[in-house]
C-alpha cells in the first residue's frame, strides 16, 4: 500500500511563545530555550564536538527534525571547530514537516544562523514521503531527511550512526517514538562506540534503551529539567544493514576505473570525485555523451502510481534529486542546458484520465509537484489545443544530456582523468586491482575499483546469466521550431515532445527491442510524427518524415524496467530464499546499467547511491529500494521472469 500522504505541521505557539505542536500537544523545544537545549543536551550529551575531531566522516541520527534547530546548531558548531571532521552526515526523521514559509518565520528567532538556515530552506524538499538528500556547505554537510513515520524510516535506513539525538515529543504524548521496537532499531544502526543523548529520563525510555543494549547514565539537565539521559552502546559492531556486495574499505582504495562516459558514468565520476576519489574514465568515443545519452532533450520527471510502488518512489526520488543536482552544478558555475518548464502527461482516454485523477487524490502530493489538469487547463499551459487532460508536473522539465555530462566532468575535473577514443578490449584483475586493456592488449588505465557504466556494451564483458541486459533501439526526431512556439512545456502521451531547444523540437522516441540498425529510418520518423499529432492535433501539418532530422541510440534495458545499481554478481544462480547480501560478487566490481528510456531520471540518484555505497556513507534511498536495484536480484527469480521487455 502507498504511504499515507504527509500532513505538514501547523505553525502554533504556546502562551510563552515557544513553538507548539497541536498534533501532539507539546512544545518543540524546552521553554528555557531551544538553542541552549541543543548545545547542552544533544551536542554536549554526545561529547561533541570532541568526538568528531580527527575523523573523515561523522554521522548523527536524529529522531525528530522539527524546526531544524538541532541540525543548525550542530552545523554551526562543526563550522566553528578548527579540528572538525572532514564531512558531517546528519540523518533525521520527521512525520509532520514544516513548509518553507513557516520555517523562515521560525528561523528568524535565531539570527546567528541566518546564512545556514537560508541555505537549508533554499534546498528544502518537496513534502513527499521518503528519503531526501540535501548537500550543503560545499557538500561537507549532508542532510538526509526521511519524511514519514520514524519507525518506518529507521527500518529502511542503511547507515551507521556515531551519535543519536533522541528528540521526539514527550513519551506521554508520542509513545511510538520511544517504543521498544524503535530503540532496537537505533541499536541496529549504531556504529562502534555510538552514543546517545536525550532530555527524557522517563522510566519507560530508560527501560527500552537498556533492553536494546545501551548503557545509560543520568546527567544534569537543561533549564528547568533537573536531569537528562546519556547512553552508549558498548561493543557496537556496526550491525546496520549494508547493501548487497558489502562496503569496501574506502580509505586506501579511493581510485575508480569507470567504463562508459554517458549519463551513468559521468554522473558517477562527479559523485566519486566530490568525495575525493580519483577517477579513470574510459570511453571509445571522442568525448562524453556520444551514444544513447546524446539526444537534444530528454525528460526529467516522475511516474506516479496509485499504490506509490517502487517505480513511483524511485522516479520521484530520482527526479527531485536530479533537479537539485542541476541547481548545485549551476551554483558552482557549471553550465547545464535544462529548464524546469513543467511536464504535461496527457491521458490516453477517459478511463485513464479517471485513474490519473485518483492517483493525484490518493498520493496527496504538493500541487507544485503533481496535480491533475482538465483539457482546457492543459491546452492553456501547452499553448496548443489538446484532446484530454492529465498530470501536470510543475517542477519537472527537459534536460540536454550532453551538457549535463560535460558539467559533471568539469565540476571536479582535477580528479577525473578521461581516456576518450579508447575502446575497451579486455578487463584483468590482479593484486593491484583492475586493469583495462584496449583491443590490441595495451593498458588504458587501472584502479582498485571497477564500475561498468558502458550501456548495452556491458554484454560484451558480462555473461547474460549474470546480468540480463537487453538493448532497445530508440530513434528521436528533430523538428524545426521558432522560439516560443508551441508546445511551451514538455508534453507526453505515448512519447514526448520538448519545447523549442536550439531552434528545434525533440520528439520520440521509438523503443525497439534487439534492433541493431544504427541508421535513422523514415518509418520511425513517421511513427514519431504520428504520436506527436495524437498529442497535439494538427501540429505536424505540412511536415513529412523526410523533412525532419534525428538520431538513434541504444539503451540498456532490464527485465523489470528498473536499473541495475550495485555489486556485480559472481554466481549464475541462487536459491530463491538466498538473501541478496549472501550472493557471491565479483571482487571490487560494480555496475550501473539498465536505465532504459529513463537515463535522466535514474542517473544522478543512482550515482549518489553507488558513490555512497563505495565510500561508506549513509545511503540516499530506502533499503527496499536499494534491494530492488541490486543487479543480483534476477538470480533469485524463475528464468521466465528474466525476459527483457
Amino acid at each position: 500500500m502507498a504511504a499515507q500522504p504527509l500532513v505538514p505541521a501547523r505553525l502554533a505557539f504556546a502562551e510563552d511563545g515557544t513553538p507548539w505542536s497541536d498534533t501532539f500537544g507539546d512544545v518543540y523545544h524546552s521553554t528555557d530555550g531551544g538553542l541552549g537545549q541543543a548545545h547542552h543536551v544533544f551536542l554536549a550529551g554526545n561529547g561533541l564536538p570532541q568526538r568528531w575531531r580527527g575523523r573523515e566522516r561523522f554521522v548523527v541520527l536524529e529522531t525528530g527534525f522539527g524546526l531544524g534547530l538541532n541540525f543548525l546548531a550542530t552545523w554551526a558548531s562543526w563550522r566553528d571547530d578548527p579540528e572538525r571532521c572532514g564531512r558531517l552526515h546528519f540523518v533525521s526523521c520527521e512525520l509532520h514537516p514544516f513548509g518553507t514559509d513557516d520555517l523562515a518565520r521560525l528561523h528568524r528567532r535565531w539570527p546567528q544562523f541566518a546564512e545556514l538556515s537560508a541555505a537549508l530552506r533554499a534546498q528544502w524538499p518537496v513534502l513527499a514521503p521518503g528519503l531526501h538528500r540535501l548537500h550543503l556547505d560545499g557538500e561537507r554537510i549532508t542532510l538526509t531527511l526521511y519524511l514519514g513515520d520514524a519507525r518506518e524510516g529507521l527500518a529502511q535506513l542503511v547507515a551507521r550512526a556515531d551519535a543519536f539525538y533522541l528528540d521526539g515529543f514527550s513519551p506521554a504524548r508520542n509513545p511510538e517514538l520511544w517504543s521498544p521496537q524503535l530503540c532496537r532499531q537505533l541499536a541496529h544502526l549504531a556504529a562502534p562506540g555510538a552514543t546517545l543523548a536525550t532530555w527524557s529520563v522517563a522510566g519507560a525510555v530508560r527501560r527500552n534503551l537498556h533492553d536494546a543494549g545501551f548503557e545509560l547514565a543520568k546527567a544534569a539537565g537543561f533549564g528547568g529539567k533537573r536531569q537528562m539521559l546519556r547512553g552508549r552502546l558498548p561493543g557496537a559492531a556496526g550491525t546496520a544493514p549494508q547493501p548487497a556486495g558489502g562496503t569496501p574499505d574506502a580509505a586506501p582504495r579511493r581510485h575508480a576505473l569507470i567504463v562508459g562516459a554517458g549519463l551513468a558514468g559521468c554522473a558517477l565520476a562527479e559523485r566519486l570525485a566530490a568525495r575525493g576519489w580519483r577517477v579513470e574514465l574510459i570511453d571509445a568515443a571522442a568525448g562524453p555523451a556520444r551514444g544513447a545519452s546524446g539526444n537534444l532533450a530528454g525528460v526529467l520527471r516522475p511516474l506516479p502510481s496509485v499504490d506509490d510502488n517502487r517505480m513511483s518512489r524511485l522516479t520521484r526520488a530520482g527526479t527531485l534529486y536530479g533537479w537539485r543536482h542541476i541547481a548545485r552544478l549551476r551554483a558552482a558555475g557549471e553550465s547545464v542546458k535544462a529548464a524546469a518548464c513543467g511536464v504535461l502527461h496527457l491521458a490516453h482516454d477517459a478511463p485513464q484520465a479517471a485513474k490519473m485523477r485518483a492517483v493525484v487524490e490518493r498520493l496527496g502530493l504538493p500541487v507544485q509537484h503533481l496535480r491533475y489538469l482538465t483539457a482546457d487547463e492543459a491546452s492553456a499551459l501547452a499553448g496548443w489545443p489538446v484532446p484530454i487532460g492529465g498530470w501536470w508536473f510543475g517542477d519537472s522539465g527537459w534536460v540536454h544530456p550532453p551538457s549535463l555530462c560535460a558539467a559533471n566532468l568539469a565540476r571536479h575535473g582535477d580528479r577525473v582523468r578521461p581516456h576518450f577514443g579508447r575502446k575497451l578490449g579486455a578487463l584483468q584483475r590482479d593484486e593491484n586491482g583492475w586493469c583495462a586493456l584496449d583491443e590490441q592488449g595495451t593498458k588504458i588505465a587501472g584502479a582498485a575499483v571497477l564500475v561498468l557504466a558502458i550501456g548495452t556494451a556491458v554484454r560484451d564483458f558480462v555473461a547474460a546469466r549474470l546480468l540480463p541486459i537487453g538493448s532497445a533501439r530508440g530513434q528521436v526526431s528533430l523538428l524545426p521550431a521558432e522560439p516560443g512556439s508551441a508546445p511551451r512545456v514538455v508534453v507526453c502521451r505515448g512519447g514526448y515532445v520538448s519545447p523549442e531547444v536550439d531552434g528545434q523540437h525533440c520528439t520520440g522516441a521509438t523503443f525497439d527491442i534487439d534492433d541493431e540498425d544504427a541508421a535513422p529510418r523514415l518509418r520511425d520518423h513517421a511513427d514519431n510524427l504520428a504520436r506527436l499529432d495524437a498529442m497535439l492535433p494538427g501540429i505536424t501539418a505540412g511536415l513529412a518524415p523526410a523533412d525532419v532530422g534525428g538520431r538513434v541510440g541504444f539503451r540498456p534495458t532490464s527485465p523489470d524496467r528498473l536499473p541495475m545499481v550495485g555489486a556485480l554478481p559472481a554466481a549464475s544462480a541462487a536459491a530463491t530464499a538466498t538473501p541478496l547480501a549472501a550472493i557471491p560478487r565479483q571482487p571490487d566490481a560494480w555496475v550501473l546499467s539498465g536505465y532504459g528510456a529513463r537515463g535522466l531520471v535514474w542517473s544522478e540518484i543512482a550515482a549518489e547511491l553507488l558513490a555512497s555505497t563505495l565510500d561508506g556513507d549513509p545511503l540516499p534511498l530506502e533499503r527496499d529500494l536499494c534491494e530492488a536495484l541490486d543487479p543480483a536480484r534476477f538470480l533469485l527469480r524463475p528464468p521466465r521472469s528474466r525476459a527483457t521487455g
